[in-house]
């Protein structure tokens, strides 16, 4: 056959196809027929293009973001339903299939902390780049910052920990091979926090449900950073005088860049090597009584409790990381009270002690964590040792993180990533770690951080080429700036030539 008749045919065949996917997207209606096992489907409709109409108070990523623009989606069959595989049950999903265009491919999207709502904004990028793509509830419907649903409610429990996203995968698979008529041929999951975690608990119990999953600071273990939340909250809010107010971490972070910023051989305003940096909060201790730009001495122990991280004060033994120098600006976000961070907070009151009176001035950081854990562990947490299959059938998993990250420890993915890979051994190989210096938490900061994980991972899957740097940008209406992520523990370093707000004048190298 002639290279210009087969080129001939190819075009033919995915005009033929591009006609079906046409001709399926007016039928979306007939999907709410669609039957599947314990699935009632309880909307399918065709929304057009800027169309997108949600109910008020659904629209935005979480709680305090801003508010998001649907007003640029394509055209697309949007499908929503409750899944209900055990009698207290109640997982709602929604699955989203451009009308024209289809990549052929399925993007599943994850939640935050406690979820409790779908994050319908996870779904506009894979959407608007051809994918068909889904997400859920995580099994129940409330405030992120609550766990209180699972008290009491033992399958809840088991549908946020890990039942729910399979269970949407699967509907969602099946939804999308009635809708094109065609099985998708590559399936990718890609969020995180909570998503990140959602992400590895799929490749440890359902290791074929994807091809390649993209997990940025993913929320694991669980429970042990509900452990070291309650820590970094009790640090400056057990007693009166160790409160630390908002603009003081701000005044902190200050400080910290100042200090820290030309550790990496670059002065940019980003910490990228804050393991490098020697800051002691000691040297902001006021010196005459308290001030807006000093610490009191309380106010230093507790920041150098934050810093510390969680431990048993029995064994000295480290529950979790702390926090890295450079991440002090989002620690307003867990010490504002009067009670610690609500995510940690109602986990250890309505699931592990299940007393609505608990004051968490009285948790033990020796027995009391055995009980925490004994309470969820099994069902929250991913151990670095369960990819085994995942990875072992070809999959590929892309860890990252933020620097700068204030809600969750960097180093709690980093110790995970190094206890793979040692695990693993030759099969680690599917496995990458990329940090983001001056990132906080999935996203904003001090450093550029924007790059499509979707792209990244679907290259990586299509070509079996494990990425070698990832390009990284400012979001628009800020600075031009960017600068290449490597795959740890190689870092970012300098040529000595050229912009510092251009990525070609860094290499990827050894620490």
């Amino acid at each position: 056959m002639s290279r210009h008749l087969a080129l001939v045919l190819l075009a033919s065949v995915a005009a033929v196809l591009a006609c079906t996917r046409a001709a399926h997207a007016a039928d979306c209606a007939q999907l709410s027929t669609l039957k599947l096992a314990h699935t009632e489907i309880t909307l399918a409709e065709s929304v057009p293009a800027g169309g997108l109409k949600l109910p008020a108070g659904s629209a935005g990523a979480g709680p305090g973001a801003p508010p998001v623009d649907y007003t640029h989606l394509p055209a697309f069959c949007r499908v929503a339903g409750t899944l209900r595989p055990t009698a207290d049950s109640d997982i709602r999903f929604e699955v989203w299939m451009p009308a024209s265009g289809w990549n052929g491919k399925f993007v599943g999207v994850g939640n935050g902390v406690w979820a409790g709502s779908i994050t319908y904004s996870a779904l506009i990028e894979p959407l608007s780049r051809g994918y068909a793509t889904a997400a859920t509830d995580d099994g129940h419907q409330g405030n992120p910052l609550d766990a209180s649903f699972a008290a009491g409610h033992p399958e809840k429990l088991v549908d946020f920990g890990y039942r729910a996203p399979h269970e949407m995968t699967e509907t969602a698979k099946a939804v999308i091979a009635a809708f094109y008529g065609a099985k998708a041929q590559r399936s990718l999951f890609v969020s995180c926090s909570t998503g990140g975690r959602q992400g590895l608990m799929e490749a440890y119990r359902y290791p074929n449900d994807y091809d390649g999953i993209s997990s940025m600071a993913p929320a694991n273990p669980m429970v042990a950073l509900m452990v070291s939340s309650l820590w970094t909250g009790e640090a400056t809010l057990k007693e009166p005088a160790s409160r630390i107010p908002p603009q003081k971490f701000a005044f902190v972070h200050k400080a910290v860049v100042a200090q820290c910023d030309a550790d990496d051989g670059v002065k940019d305003g980003i910490v990228s090597a804050p393991r490098k940096c020697r800051f002691d909060p000691a040297a902001l201790q006021c010196k005459a009584g308290d001030q807006p730009d000093c610490l009191t001495s309380p106010q230093v122990a507790a920041l150098r409790a934050i810093y510390e991280g969680p431990h048993n004060p029995r064994t000295g033994k480290s529950i979790f990381p702390g926090f890295e120098v450079g991440s002090e600006a989002m620690f307003p976000l867990q010490t504002m009270g009067p009670e610690p961070f609500g995510a940690a907070f109602t986990y250890l009151r309505d699931v592990v002690f299940k007393d609505p009176k608990w004051d968490f001035r009285s948790f033990d950081y020796d027995k009391d964590v055995t009980r925490a854990m004994e309470a969820g562990s099994a069902v929250l947490d991913v151990p670095p040792t369960g990819l085994d299959a995942f990875l072992g059938g070809g999959h590929k998993l892309l860890l990252s993180h933020g620097l700068a990250d204030g809600l969750i420890p960097t180093m709690s993915t980093v110790n995970f990533y190094t206890a793979l890979t040692k695990h693993a051994g030759r099969e680690s190989r599917d496995a990458r770690l990329f940090l983001i210096p001056g990132m906080g938490h999935c996203g904003g900061g001090d450093g550029p951080f924007v790059f499509s994980a979707i792209s990244t991972l679907d290259q990586w899957v299509e070509s079996g080429h494990a990425p070698q740097r990832i390009v990284v940008s400012n979001p628009p209406g800020a600075p031009a700036r960017t600068r290449p992520l490597c795959p740890y523990p190689q870092e970012a370093k300098y040529s000595g030539k050229g912009s510092t707000d251009d990525e070609q004048n860094f290499r990827c190298a050894a620490p």
